[in-house]
């Protein structure tokens, strides 16, 4: 019996999503729920990659409050967690695809995904912004797992 092949997925590995109504009480309350998931999952993720994470996920739903409301009363939020990384996706049904602008100091907002960008760079992550077949978008961002894992 060969004991160096794969044993399967980790207890943490899989899959979860949620949706939510596009309004601002979302915005803490998929921060929490994705937390609360890391968590229960025992993920093996630092605290610093996972506050970029709870960061990242707050940013990307509410631009998704903010931005795509209007064509999109609900957003999804999905949460996957592999051995090496875990992969937070925002998807709503405005076909609107977001760019990070560079910030103009004068205004008070306006950074999000420039902050998005800076945190998933920072800790080895990919981001992107892809259309769904239903003529939306998804924004996605993957962290490693591999500093958080001893």
């Amino acid at each position: 019996m060969d004991e160096t092949g794969p044993a399967g997925p980790l207890p943490y590995e899989g899959v979860w999503r949620f949706t939510a109504p596009a309004v601002e009480a979302s915005v803490p309350q998929a921060r929490h729920a994705v937390r609360d998931l890391l968590v229960r999952q025992g993920v093996p993720v630092s605290d610093d990659v996972a506050q970029g994470l709870l960061l990242i996920v707050s940013e990307l739903v509410t631009n998704a409050v903010r931005h795509a409301a209007v064509l999109s009363p609900v957003l999804a939020v999905e949460v996957a967690v592999g051995p090496e990384w875990v992969r937070v996706s925002v998807e709503d049904s405005h076909p609107y695809r977001p760019t990070a602008l560079e910030a103009d100091h004068g205004q008070t907002g306006g950074r999000g995904l420039l902050l998005v960008r800076e945190i998933t760079r920072e800790a080895g992550g990919a981001c992107d912004v892809a259309h769904t077949p239903s003529g939306g978008k998804v924004i996605w961002v993957a962290l490693p797992l591999k500093h958080a894992l001893r």
